[in-house]
């Protein structure tokens, strides 16, 4: 199935080094819940800037490829029914050490133990359903963007 993909590139993308961009992904709960503003707008008051947008529906090719580190696992089904539930909004979010910023700001997995001032810890409820994934590293970073966005 062929998803519809709205997609914006920043000319500051052309300017920044790839190792300054990570991954971020607004979970189809954020999406549901009218979080994505938000969520941007948190990044961008930090002084990180958006390199790429993209609003899709992951189908489940798409989810083993980027969770591949987890296909075998127990939690995996759930977690794979849970991301292509709906539409999630990918970013390519640019800014010095972006992967350890936004790792930051997003906070612990479960947001009942994420500190107040984060995402999960301000605005998640559940911990299968937290919002926000970013990538772990600036390797995970290059791997993940170039699944969700090759033409960066």
């Amino acid at each position: 199935m062929q998803s519809r993909i709205r997609f914006v590139v920043s000319d500051v993308a052309r300017f920044s080094p790839v190792s300054n961009r990570t991954l971020v992904l607004c979970k189809p709960d954020a999406v549901e819940r009218g979080l994505v503003g938000e969520i941007i707008s948190r990044f961008e008051r930090k002084g990180l800037t958006l390199a790429g947008v993209k609003m899709l529906t992951i189908d489940r090719e798409l989810a083993r490829r980027h969770y591949a580190e987890h296909v075998e696992k127990g939690f995996y089904p759930e977690l794979e029914d849970f991301i292509t539930r709906g539409p999630v909004v990918a970013l390519a979010v640019q800014g010095p050490d972006a992967p350890a910023v936004v790792r930051l700001m997003m906070g612990v997995t479960n947001p009942a133990e994420a500190a107040p001032g984060t995402i999960r810890g301000d605005l998640g409820i559940l911990f299968t359903e937290n919002l926000v994934h970013g990538s772990d590293s600036p390797e995970s970073a290059a791997r993940e963007l170039n699944l969700f966005f090759p033409e960066l």
